[in-house]
């Protein structure tokens, strides 16, 4: 005989939803606080964010046992302490990160001459600065700019602490400019990048996962006073298991307006946290600071598939079966698309395929589900399907 109670308690435990955030349940784990006694690397604690300094940690980063020392607690307090680490004096050679910065508004300097570089996940679109692929951009442009840059300590050790080995960067330049309006609070990367109907169907070890994949982090390339916004936080968020959902919720962004914390950088400074930390960037209320930072998405080598497959050419052979399966229902229909073409809207081009109407790019599959719906002719699709690959390519 079926027990039908054990199989509803089984399914309400895999499967999330939005009713599953309470507002008491998340206040209970954001009231914890930092104790520095718990982490005795870190130079200090403000507002329960936890402070390294630089010199010292390239100090210990010479000696492998001071090194792992520092990435084990910086890997505990992002996971299940506070959920972010700052470094003061990142970056001791400020006459790079100057020349850095130079090179990022040549860039801005072009998309506005161009119209280009548009688009935004969280911003009113055309409000700030952004620009896309900063990394390659900048590589490009200024190989021995960038190996300087990139060649920092810091960067490395808190991303294997993070990640371990085998870890790849990007990163998004962001210029707030005066006035710019905060951001709403959200989670990063992955699942903050999709709906609420969207991450309800992955099972919950998935939403555990998510936050491991990626690490975020920020670098200040100007003074940055708390009137001119920089990023607010809200400590422990994190550990709060329903949070893709919960970011959405009003009760839920009241709190975080109410009580999040706001520490001001210096050109330099960088932060990194764990992208499940509820954060938003901060309204820049000044008259004269274009609130430069260049943000850092780290990933993990295991986030890919491990093989090479041409899913383009997959969606042109399947097509057409597809389109006269009257043997298949709608339900086997899309099975097959999921297994045939690209399911994810990223890599892109940020540039060419903006986020413009949404957090993420039509995917591969929308595409080919698109086309079924309306009938499209095999040679529309593959002119589609060009188009869709060269928005992607840099």
């Amino acid at each position: 005989m079926k027990d039908d109670a054990s199989i509803a308690i089984r399914s309400n435990r895999v499967w999330m939803s939005a009713d599953h955030c309470k507002l008491d349940d998340f206040k209970r784990i954001v009231a914890r606080q930092t104790s520095i006694a718990e982490y005795p690397l870190a130079q200090d604690v403000q507002s329960n964010v936890l402070i390294y300094d630089g010199a010292m940690v390239r100090t210990a980063s010479k000696d492998e046992v001071g090194r792992k020392a520092y990435m084990a607690e910086w890997a505990e307090a992002m996971l299940s302490g506070p959920g972010i680490v700052v470094f003061k004096n990142a970056f001791p050679d400020l006459r790079n990160v100057d020349e850095v910065s130079a090179a990022f508004y040549a860039m801005i300097d072009e998309q506005h001459r161009s119209k280009t570089g548009v688009g935004d996940h969280f911003a009113k679109p055309g409000a700030n600065d952004r620009v896309w692929n900063a990394l390659e951009k900048l590589c490009l442009r200024e190989p021995e700019l960038f190996a300087g840059y990139y060649g920092n300590e810091i960067i490395a050790m808190v991303s294997q602490a993070w990640l371990g080995t085998g870890y790849q960067i990007t990163s998004q330049l962001n210029v707030v400019n005066p006035g710019g309006a905060a951001q709403s609070v959200h989670r990063d990367y992955h699942m903050g990048f999709q709906t609420a109907e969207e991450i309800a169907l992955f099972p919950v070890h998935a939403h555990r996962l998510s936050p491991v994949l990626t690490l975020q982090g920020a670098v200040a390339h100007c003074d940055m006073p708390v009137e001119s916004g920089p990023t607010l936080y809200l400590p422990f968020s994190q550990d709060f298991l329903p949070g893709y959902f919960a970011w959405r919720k009003p009760e839920l962004m009241e709190y975080f307006n109410a009580n999040h914390v706001q520490l001001p950088m210096a050109k330099g400074d960088a932060v990194f946290f764990n992208p499940a930390l509820f954060h938003a960037a901060g309204h820049n209320r000044t008259s004269d600071i274009k609130r430069m930072a260049n943000l850092l998405q780290v990933s993990s080598a295991y986030a890919r598939a491990m093989e090479a497959i041409d899913r383009s050419k997959m969606t042109l052979a399947l097509y057409p079966v597809l389109r006269g399966a009257s043997g298949l229902d709608a339900r086997a229909i899309s099975n097959a698309i999921a297994a045939g073409a690209e399911g994810y809207s990223f890599p892109t081009n940020l540039d060419r395929d903006p986020p413009i109407g949404g957090l993420a790019p039509m995917t591969q599959q929308q595409l080919m589900a698109k086309a079924l719906r309306e009938n499209w002719e095999l040679d529309v699709l593959k002119t589609a399907l060009e188009d869709h690959n060269w928005r992607r390519q840099t």
